[in-house]
């Protein structure tokens, strides 16, 4: 689920392995950008691939994705319905492919993931505990020979910032995560929304600086009387389209609770 700022947050990826396909979700809109990416991986040779996030429930989409079976297992990122729905559907559709996803909720045929349990499918798959945007996000580092790349879900985006989705989100939690995906330099991060970005650490800087840049205008507007969440959000969000500023309220809770400040 996207945030706010709709440019790019870093260079593009000029070339992704060969082991890593891109399918978009045809679900485009604010929120999601040009829809949900639906990223299928398959090491060289391997019987098997992955699919992490199948998307929503839409047919066209996920036959798609069933096209590139056999698929051993699919990974998701955090539980938001946009990455999520189309899972049970997608699971019958390659043969009853095991759902991995750190929330049981959303997982079946398998344990809740955590970062010993990740399956071999011919690739090294290490989940990264990444909480923030929401308290189940988890990114995954997956690696073949010497190749690497990070799958973001929606703790970085293509294009754009992410919202803290307050109170399943957590500010503290996600500025944490993003200190952690700092340190995977020059390693291409594939997202949950938008373009491949080149290097993933490069993005989380970039919003690092961008969460701390809003910190201090949440502050300053708390300092200059504002004492609600939609009072912050007009004053902080006023050039964001006011269509969106429901979405802006989630991170501004998120961002008051960090700072401390009582919200009615």
């Amino acid at each position: 689920m996207g945030g706010h700022v709709t440019g790019a947050v870093g260079a593009l990826a000029d070339e992704l392995p060969a082991w890593v396909t891109l399918l978009r979700a045809p679900n485009p809109g604010p929120m999601t950008l040009d829809g949900t990416n639906t990223w299928v991986l398959r090491a060289p040779g391997a019987e098997r691939g992955v699919v992490v996030d199948p998307g929503p429930a839409d047919e066209a989409h996920l036959a798609a994705v069933a096209a590139h079976g056999p698929v051993g297992f699919v990974l998701i990122t955090h539980g938001h319905a946009d990455h999520t729905e189309g899972a049970p559907r997608l699971s019958e559709l390659l043969g009853g492919a095991p759902v991995l996803a750190a929330d049981p909720a959303h997982a079946s045929g398998a344990e809740p993931l955590t970062p010993d349990a990740v399956p071999d499918a011919g690739l090294t798959i290490r989940l990264l505990n990444t909480p923030g945007h929401t308290a189940d996000s988890v990114c995954f580092l997956v690696e073949h020979g010497d190749e690497r790349v990070v799958l973001t879900g929606d703790t970085i985006l293509g294009r754009g910032t992410t919202v803290v989705a307050h109170p399943d989100g957590h500010l503290g939690d996600y500025l944490s995560s993003l200190e952690l995906l700092s340190t995977y330099t020059g390693i291409p991060a594939l997202p949950g929304h938008g373009p491949a970005l080149a290097d993933c650490a490069a993005a989380a800087d970039y919003y690092l600086a961008h969460r701390r840049a809003r910190l201090d205008q949440v502050r300053a507007a708390v300092a200059a009387g504002a004492t609600t969440a939609p009072e912050v959000v007009a004053a902080v969000y006023a050039d964001v389209d006011r269509s969106l500023w429901w979405a802006a309220e989630w991170s501004v809770r998120a961002q008051l609770e960090y700072l401390g400040v009582e919200q009615p």
